[in-house]
């Protein structure tokens, strides 16, 4: 679980920073390449480390290699990548929606007439809409850049590692973050967190290049990115941060207080980088944008703090957020009972603990080894700020009480990653020692072991994979703890082996997860996550995709009206929402003549589905909102069959306060709403939501239109 050969580095010059300024050290002793934080040397100053091109000290394999890691993850993250077709709808409608509406776009409505947003922050979708527009919405335009932004952040942790590991280990840490399963899984998939993990990548690489030269613009970009993280996932974001601040404060060469102002400075470009957004939202009357999905009160502030705040770690009652997340059993959609062993659960454990145990590893003997070095030596350094990223991340995952979903943990990718090939590499450059022999071979037995408990869960799986994975690993262990100056020749050899047997099972998942479609709410990863996901929510299914149609839709707000708002200028809003319940619902299928993914799995994805003769109805609707219906999961089909915009009733669960039946009939009173469709919702919904479906049946008649239950708003 380490680099195959030492990478020599050229020793860094001392550079004049100044009276006062510390001294940035001197390399540890037989470490040629673990020297002291500095400038570097004046070929790094002026030329920096380009990840096509590299740097001019690299071995000559170096460029070659790293652009075959670059083209096998392309492949990997792209390859008949429309098979999916929209993927998570709820996602998909808001895309849709941001690909022919500026307003639904800034926002991150769900649909193209700004009724109300989808439940996270818009910068994903900004860049999913973008690509929208540019090659028209399609299947393939919303999926490429998460695909890109994975092949991104796999260079870009390249990058990181191998300033102050070489070349080699920087190539085995894009190696394994491209191979963890969660990352094959959402770098193909259009949730937030392929631009999440892009970001927080982002953010630590800036801070290692802060760190070589005590830099405020670096720092203040990590921030900037972090900000930008916010705007994707919120307080995720915040993860990696503690980690990050404490590494600069500590390790920066630096006098300390230049540090504090330095950390201030990046603090206000993430307080301005995240904030911008918030606060034009905010300062926007509500009667002029849509109401904010998943809060109680309209207000955006709410939401940070609430459903996708506090609510998700506290747990408790809340407008979703604040769902049973530990209550499962393991192996559930939620991700498990809380806890330690959280991670390592059938379906946490599935996507991403093949390499946890040799990370930790890696954590304890890196540290050790240089337990006597500098204040600013550079490997100690880049342990703290993966280790500490990972344990935050990881403890908080484990232990969090509100709704978690186990695709979560791709966040962790970047940090097992880097952990194994730093920590790797550092006990690579003492292999002469028994010691780190020793260290070696226990990465590798960890990962050996573990990764046969993990493919033993699907004992029907390949079963010779993890018997060969581990007798394999074993060999490599046996070789690797034997004494004497031959075994110390062969630890190459037995080193390169050790890699096979480590990144074999975590490889197979990973590339059976990128064969196979998905879609849903709950995607999963591995041979076996049609199944594992269990009951309940179960809206990560997988199977046969669809191609959704090529073209965007019409349907643009008319001039003056305000979005979420009903005629008259009232704001559509009520107290006392209540939490949505999380039932098994209808499957919804689709049609082959819509060439649409099914609407997705159980629960998450509604009651309603859609075919020809309903489609049909919509696109003749002519009206702001061709139809309503309770919930986004609900209206997601619809309004992508459709192309029209479609009113999400309550948002995402069908239980945010919005619109009142006041509010509901001034829409309808206006002509702006043509049909409703009945039995949408994830089984509870707000009061006020149930008053609007019996007020309908109460005055409307019902028709049924391809087995659906349509009430037209405009005959009474």
């Amino acid at each position: 679980m380490t680099t195959m050969m030492p990478q020599r580095q050229a020793e860094p010059e001392p550079v004049d920073r100044g009276p006062g300024a510390a001294s940035a050290g001197t390399p540890l002793a037989g470490t040629p390449s673990a020297g002291t934080l500095s400038a570097g040397t004046p070929s790094e100053r002026s030329l920096g480390v380009s990840i096509i091109r590299g740097s001019p000290d690299d071995p000559t394999w170096a460029r070659p290699a790293l652009i075959g890691l670059l083209l096998v993850a392309t492949v990997l993250y792209t390859w008949n990548l429309s098979a999916s077709g929209y993927a998570n709808s709820f996602y998909a409608a808001a895309v849709q929606a941001g690909s022919v509406s500026w307003k639904a776009w800034f926002f991150g409505s769900f649909d193209a007439s700004s009724f109300i947003t989808v439940d996270k922050p818009p910068a994903s979708l900004w860049v999913m809409g973008l690509s929208g527009r540019i090659f028209g919405f399609s299947s393939w335009s919303m999926l490429i850049p998460q695909a890109l932004e994975g092949v991104a952040a796999v260079g870009l942790l390249y990058a990181a590692v191998k300033r102050w590991s070489g070349p080699a280990a920087g190539l085995l840490a894009g190696a394994v973050l491209m191979l963890t399963p969660a990352a094959a899984l959402m770098f193909r998939f259009n949730n937030p967190d392929a631009l999440l993990v892009l970001l927080m990548v982002a953010a630590t690489y800036a801070t290692i290049r802060a760190l070589e030269q005590g830099s405020t613009k670096w720092l203040m970009f990590a921030g900037s990115a972090i900000g930008f993280g916010f705007l994707t996932k919120m307080m995720q974001a915040f993860l990696v941060l503690p980690a990050l601040a404490l590494v600069y404060l500590v390790c920066a060469p630096t006098p300390l207080r230049r540090r504090l102002l330095q950390l201030l400075a990046s603090g206000l470009a993430l307080l301005a980088s995240a904030g911008w957004w918030i606060a034009i939202v905010e300062l926007v009357p509500a009667s002029s944008r849509p109401f904010v999905g998943g809060s109680t009160n309209n207000n955006i502030l709410e939401l940070v703090l609430g459903y996708n705040g506090l609510s998700r770690i506290l747990g408790g009652s809340g407008n979703g957020g604040g769902g049973a997340g530990g209550g499962g059993a393991a192996g559930s959609p939620f991700g498990g009972d809380t806890g330690l062993s959280r991670l390592f659960g059938s379906e946490m454990g599935n996507e991403i603990s093949w390499l946890l145990p040799a990370a930790l590893i890696a954590l304890v003997a890196g540290l050790i080894v240089t337990r006597r070095a500098p204040r600013t030596d550079r490997v100690r350094a880049a342990l703290l700020l993966w280790g500490g990223s990972m344990i935050v991340t990881g403890l908080t995952f484990s232990f969090m009480k509100g709704t978690i979903h186990p695709y979560y943990t791709v966040a962790l990718a970047p940090s097992i990653a880097a952990l194994v090939a730093t920590g790797g590499h550092a006990l690579w450059q003492r292999r002469s020692d028994w010691s780190a022999r020793a260290g070696l071979a226990s990465m590798v037995l960890a990962t050996g072991l573990w990764s046969f408990t993990l493919l033993a869960r699907d004992a029907s799986w390949h079963p010779e994979l993890r018997y060969g994975i581990v007798a394999l690993s074993l060999i490599v262990v046996l070789g690797l703890l034997i004494p004497g100056r031959r075994a110390a020749r062969a630890v190459a050899v037995l080193t390169l082996a050790g890699l096979m047997a480590g990144l074999a099972g975590t490889t197979a998942y990973a590339v059976t997860t990128a064969a196979t479609a998905h879609s849903g709410s709950i995607p999963s990863a591995g041979p076996s996550g049609a199944t594992s996901s269990g009951g309940g929510m179960g809206g990560g299914t997988r199977g046969a995709g669809g191609t959704p149609p090529s073209g965007g839709f019409g349907g643009t707000r008319p001039s003056g009206t305000a979005g979420g708002t009903p005629p008259g200028g009232t704001t559509g809003t009520q107290s006392g929402g209540t939490t949505g319940t999380q039932p098994g619902g209808t499957t919804g299928t689709q049609p082959s003549d819509t060439g649409m993914v099914a609407g997705g799995g159980a629960g998450m994805d509604g009651g309603t589905t859609t075919n020809a003769a309903l489609t049909a109805l919509l696109k003749k609707a002519g009206t702001h909102w061709a139809a309503a219906t309770i919930g986004s999961n609900s209206a997601a089909p619809l309004q992508l069959a459709s192309g029209k915009p479609v009113m999400a009733i309550g948002g995402f669960t069908g239980s945010d306060p919005t619109p009142t039946l006041a509010a509901f009939k001034a829409y309808v009173a206006a002509g702006q709403v043509r049909y409703f469709i009945a039995g949408g919702g994830m089984g509870g919904g707000g009061q006020g939501n149930s008053a609007i479906t019996t007020w309908v049946a109460a005055n409307y008649k019902a028709t049924t239109v391809g087995g659906q239950t349509v009430y037209d708003l405009r005959a009474s």
